[in-house]
């Protein structure tokens, strides 16, 4: 059941005080108590015609969902719930889109979390924030596309960040973690949201116009993985293995498999 509420005082007060950093992502908020997932509730506001920067907050989701289905620990108060509409210009590539549309998000997230944090937050390709050795994921990152007679019609870009994780299940343990575990101290969930949020419109606006090799190099910088690591992931010939060598100008990881370069577009990629 989705339960809309008021925006709470401290966010409405940083939403008008940080308007003109947010962008198209300070002009429609909808908050809610409880959601079912907030990307559905975004692609239905998409459907029916929501501007681009349309924003879905939730405390808590019954039925958050990452990549290839997976459920998304989402509990109360314990981290961010986020989705945004987006709706590119002149897109006619839905899973490019896509795919440098999730580049440029964990860009934002990464430097808007270190910001707020100073922890040392990384990117792991292709959609999740990291932190520490053995890296364990701190935020997860998800765009879906839509499109109509051959032509995009949008992208949903929704993104957790665990901000307090008091616990996690038994299934996520050693796994996730927390800003909060990390830092050892209260986080304002409120500055991650606003900063998130006014780190997204600055580097969606970099890719709307073009500019996107600056953005890239600064993706590889917070990505020290996506060079000269082992990885491994399945193929329909069985499990292959390489080492890492980058992401090219689409956003797909590259790999060295002895003397060839392979790309991965998507699927489930381990670092050993």
């Amino acid at each position: 059941m989705n339960v809309e509420v008021p925006v709470p005082p401290d966010l409405a007060a940083a939403w008008q005080r940080h308007a003109a950093r947010l962008g198209a992502f300070g002009r429609t908020l909808k908050y809610f108590e409880q959601a079912g997932s907030t990307s559905d509730i975004a692609a239905r506001l998409a459907a029916e015609g929501a501007d681009e920067g349309t924003t879905v907050v939730a405390e808590a989701q019954t039925a958050g969902h990452g990549r290839r289905g997976r459920d998304w620990y989402s509990p109360p108060g314990d981290g961010l719930y986020v989705s945004v509409v987006l709706r590119p210009p002149d897109a006619r590539d839905r899973g490019r889109a896509a795919s440098l549309i999730t580049l440029a998000a964990g860009v934002a997230l990464a430097e808007a979390a270190r910001a707020v944090t100073g922890l040392p937050i990384e990117i792991k390709w292709p959609n999740d924030l990291v932190i520490g050795r053995p890296r364990r994921k701190v935020a997860g990152i998800l765009a879906e596309a839509s499109s109509a007679q051959g032509r995009l019609e949008h992208v949903i870009l929704g993104y957790g960040v665990n901000v307090r994780g008091a616990s996690f299940p038994a299934s996520l343990a050693g796994r996730a973690t927390s800003l909060e575990l990390e830092l050892g101290r209260p986080v304002d969930a409120v500055s991650v949201l606003v900063e998130s949020l006014a780190a997204l419109a600055s580097c969606y606006g970099e890719l709307s116009q073009g500019r996107l090799g600056p953005l890239l190099d600064r993706w590889r910088a917070l990505a020290p993985g996506s060079r000269g690591e082992t990885v491994e992931w399945e193929t329909p010939d069985g499990l292959r293995r390489g080492v890492t060598e980058g992401i090219d100008s689409d956003g797909a990881l590259v790999v060295r498999v002895g003397p060839a370069l392979e790309r991965i577009v998507a699927g489930d990629v381990h670092w050993l």
